[in-house]
């Protein structure tokens, strides 16, 4: 086995690699935790305004 025929090889499983992360990423099965997952900057926001609020009613208490 020569050098080429590993590099052969080597194409051919970074290949399949890439094909498998590609279908794994545009499977409608993740679909849902992607969704969530693109979500999450916005949470932070939603989470600092409602610590916010409870902050003012105990001040207001």
């Amino acid at each position: 086995m020569d050098i080429n025929t590993l590099r052969g090889l080597s194409t051919i499983l970074v290949m399949i690699v890439f094909l498998g992360i590609c279908l794994w990423a545009f499977s409608s099965k993740k679909k849902d935790d992607f969704d969530d997952a693109a979500n999450l900057p916005f949470e932070d926001d939603k989470i600092a305004k409602r610590t916010l609020s409870e902050k003012e009613r105990k001040n207001h208490d």
